[in-house]
């Protein structure tokens, strides 16, 4: 009977600690363990994160930091922390979180539009991935890299295409040169280099004079016939005249930092720069800008007529009155100054 009564309380006490135990383990492993109001919350793990960054994130999410402590000591995951953007859903378990963060690294979307030189795009970059702006514009310039691919310092910038991409967050400078390299590959097919040809330029060409139509006319509509008359002036060996590029060339004169030019003048005229397409005859050495798709696609696909000038339009802001005769095209450059002076902008 004595012996009875020990086992019954051997028995009892095992029960007692097996429910402690699963007590615990549903506490540890499986009962929710999140502190927040919204279906969910993100943390970003640096590539240089170690579990202390990660546990310095999650604190405020969780109800219980300690008992996610032991689980993810448990299963190793303090040891193996790994990069990445990940998603806490508002109800998981210390479990639930722990394999997120381990395996379920999301893609984001990376979006740029018109970039004006590499130097904005690698801050614009910066922004969304975890690669710093300056390692970016470093492997963005890499000079073996654009040898490698025929592009120049010059030229560098028309590698990237405004629109958005998916990229991994923990994605790092190189990683996003190379990606947009293949996205650039892949844009420039059979189809549209044949096109290229067929108008005397290459890729790199092509995107220069895109970046100038970019800057001449934000209108698609119009973009075509800009295109088509900066080819013909490349065609018979007149000069393309084109006032965004002096602007360029200006900008990169200490005087003109920080400004604004918004007539051009004849003293910009005499600016000494391969820019400066009044005085040199054909493409600059490369792009003003980054162009917009449609304004590459202008170039490509340019509308042939006989006109050799434009002008804006002071009738219609944002958009040109094109002439084949330079009688017709000084008639509309008149009407058009007349409208600057009437607005009080000399310069």
């Amino acid at each position: 009977m004595y012996i009875k009564k020990i086992l019954w309380a051997i028995a009892l006490i095992g029960l007692v600690v097996a429910g402690y135990f699963a007590y615990y383990i549903y506490g540890a492993m499986l009962a929710p363990n999140t502190n927040f109001n919204n279906e969910e919350a993100y943390i970003y793990i640096k590539s240089t994160d170690a579990y202390k960054d990660v546990r310095a994130q999650l604190e405020p999410l969780l109800k219980d930091i300690d008992k996610f402590d032991v689980l993810a000591k448990q299963k190793q995951y303090t040891n193996n922390v790994k990069s990445g953007k990940y998603v806490i859903k508002n109800g998981m378990s210390n479990n639930d979180i722990i394999n997120s963060i381990r395996s379920k690294n999301i893609p984001v979307k990376v979006l740029f539009n018109n970039q004006g030189s590499l130097e904005d795009l690698a801050g614009r970059i910066a922004e969304q991935i975890e690669a710093d702006s300056l390692s970016l514009l470093t492997a963005m310039r890499d000079e073996g890299f654009l040898k490698e691919n025929k592009f120049n310092s010059a030229t560098a910038l028309g590698m990237y295409l405004p629109n958005s991409y998916q990229f991994y967050w923990d994605t790092n400078a190189e990683g996003f040169r190379d990606k947009m390299l293949l996205e650039y590959q892949k844009f420039w097919n059979a189809s549209r280099i044949a096109k290229a040809e067929s108008i005397g330029l290459n890729k790199n060409q092509v995107m220069t004079l895109a970046s100038i139509v970019y800057e001449e006319t934000k209108q698609p509509t119009e973009q075509p016939r800009v295109a088509g008359v900066y080819i013909n002036r490349l065609r018979i060996g007149m000069p393309l005249q084109a006032d965004p590029t002096l602007k360029f060339a200006a900008y990169q004169l200490p005087q003109y930092k920080n400004t604004v030019i918004k007539r051009v003048l004849n003293v910009h005229k005499e600016i000494d720069s391969p820019y400066n397409t009044y005085k040199s005859r054909g493409l600059p050495p490369g792009l003003i800008t980054m162009p917009d798709i449609s304004a590459i696609e202008a170039v490509l696909n340019h509308e042939k007529s006989s006109y050799l000038y434009f002008v804006a339009d002071a009738k219609r802001l944002g958009y040109h009155k094109f002439a084949k005769t330079l009688a017709q095209h000084n008639a509309n450059a008149r009407e058009y100054h007349r409208y600057l002076s009437s607005q009080g902008i000399r310069k």
